[in-house]
């Protein structure tokens, strides 16, 4: 009768342990349902509140507690989140003690459009972003002729405004007129900001930052009545 190798015996054993161990994690595991939801925002702003991601969640995939982690197509989730006009990206992930997170990054308006009774809002990237019953964002209001701009160029403009910090406080109105000319409205002062066709945005908002420092020494600035910053060598002004 061959030694037995006990080294081999101890090793078949181990690994039978192992493989005994792990099916029976995965078949409780596959029998393990989720726990709960838990919503966050990537940002401060409130377009959407939790309540209104958790409704979106039931709708589609009914009680979470009813739903077992391992069945759960996390990619449907995210999808599903994604399709809300509120939200630009959704991150969903299932936690090991069971718990379904979501990450929820809401789309960021940069102006609002108002054409009678159709108001909306314009997104960073140019999309349309229905208003909030929850929020109201501080941003320019568009008005007039706006199908007489190309998108693009409107969207380039308010880009502009948006992400500068000084614009973004100052402007807070565009009026676009049937020729495509753009006015302006100032947060601080009565005057019009005459700014014509959306070109040479960044020169012509520089002479008017250029402007307003230089102006603001000026007791007088109270009495300007127009901006105009169509000239891009120059900025005119015209008094009251």
């Amino acid at each position: 009768m061959k030694n037995i190798k006990w080294n081999d015996v101890r090793l078949v054993l181990i690994l039978g342990a192992v493989i005994f161990l792990y099916s029976f994690s995965s078949k409780r595991n596959e029998n393990r349902k989720l726990k709960e939801a838990n919503i966050e925002f990537a940002d401060a702003e409130d377009f959407i509140t939790h309540e209104k991601v958790n409704n979106l969640l039931i709708q589609n995939f009914g009680s979470i507690t009813s739903i077992a982690k391992v069945k759960l197509d996390l990619n449907s989730v995210e999808k599903s989140l994604d399709k809300n006009p509120m939200i630009d990206k959704a991150e969903v992930y299932a936690t090991v003690d069971g718990k379904l997170k979501a990450i929820i990054t809401q789309k960021k308006p940069v102006a609002r459009i108002y054409q009678g009774l159709n108001s909306y809002y314009i997104d960073h990237r140019g999309g349309v972003m229905p208003l909030s019953d929850s929020y109201t964002a501080r941003v320019p209001l568009v008005t007039g002729e706006i199908d007489s701009i190309e998108k693009e160029k409107l969207h380039l403009l308010l880009n502009y405004i948006h992400d500068d910090e000084f614009l973004k406080k100052n402007i807070i109105g565009v009026q676009i007129s049937g020729k495509g000319n753009l006015k302006m409205q100032s947060r601080n002062y009565n005057y019009e900001i005459q700014f014509g066709m959306p070109v040479n945005i960044e020169k012509k908002f520089n002479n008017y930052k250029a402007f307003l420092q230089d102006a603001v020494k000026d007791t007088l600035i109270e009495q300007y009545k127009t901006i105009n910053l169509k000239f891009t060598q120059q900025v005119v002004c015209t008094k009251k």
